[in-house]
């Protein structure tokens, strides 16, 4: 069931649970996130970076994506994560992505909500949902780079002002996390996520969650947090799965018999992270 990620996320604000959004950039990662979440009865959200549409072909991720999507049992939004590049996000929409972000965090406040109602206005009548990003969260995702010293905090005033002027579907916020791999344990500001969340009364997102506590992760879905983004995790995971069929079975060249252990790991972590966020038979 292909669907938008209004529809999925605007039901764990009002029951109280997360999603985990997953990255792919090919056949197996997506099957392996799809099936993990058939089996836990989770709804979901598959997403793609700007470098993977470029890796793998815009047209061709689509069509694994959306003909997976469409035949699963389990709710499923197909979500752009991280659109920069104005022409990305409108290639998205035209191939038929029900969720996009827009990442104006770059830009000045003002500058960031003129694009983003922009691409809103695009992105709406063609019944597909928005996410916007407040603040700088700091840290390397493909070709998003930010910086420990220019990463910022979400402002909760500038939240609601920039809610207001767009009419974005769901807001990532910046509490402490960061992306890649963490040098230490992140300190999350659940005040600030407290504080936000009760001001917009809308799903929160939460990116950079990879390697964050699992206390700290239900203590923020708690407050409110509805998205979790997943992605390092889930290389983390390919590589072990991969280095071992390399070493133990040094003899085997079939891609097939070499990639169906990573799909198997990749599997895992998703369904450990579906129960994390609560999500589970909530399909």
């Amino acid at each position: 069931m292909l669907v938008t990620g209004k529809e999925i996320l605007q039901k764990a604000h009002e029951e109280g649970y997360a999603v985990g959004a997953f990255n792919t950039s090919n056949l197996e990662m997506t099957r392996a996130v799809i099936e993990a979440a058939e089996e836990e009865k989770s709804p979901v959200i598959i997403q793609t970076s700007q470098s993977a549409i470029t890796y793998a072909g815009s047209t061709e991720i689509a069509m694994i994506v959306r003909l997976l999507a469409e035949e699963a049992s389990v709710p499923v939004a197909l979500h752009l994560d991280h659109g920069t590049d104005w022409d990305v996000v409108m290639k998205c929409l035209r191939d038929g992505w029900t969720s996009v972000m827009f990442d104006g965090s770059k830009y000045e406040f003002d500058k960031n909500i003129e694009i983003t109602k922009q691409v809103i206005s695009i992105a709406h009548p063609m019944d597909v949902s928005v996410e916007a990003e407040l603040g700088k969260i700091g840290g390397v995702e493909d070709h998003v780079k930010v910086d420990a010293k220019d990463a910022t905090m979400t402002d909760p005033d500038e939240a609601v002002e920039f809610v207001e002027k767009t009419g974005v579907d769901y807001l990532a916020i910046a509490i402490g996390t960061a992306h890649g791999v963490y040098k230490g344990d992140p300190e999350l500001d659940f005040d600030r996520l407290k504080d936000i969340k009760a001001r917009l009364n809308m799903p929160i997102v939460l990116h950079g969650a990879s390697g964050v506590p699992e206390e700290d992760i239900k203590k923020a879905v708690s407050l409110g947090v509805n998205k979790i983004n997943i992605d390092t995790d889930l290389r983390q995971a390919f590589k072990k799965a991969m280095h071992k069929v390399v070493k133990e079975q040094p003899d085997v060249y079939d891609p097939r018999k070499m990639l169906a252990p990573t799909s198997d790991a990749i599997k895992e972590v998703v369904k450990t992270k579906i129960r994390m966020f609560g999500s589970n038979n909530r399909a």
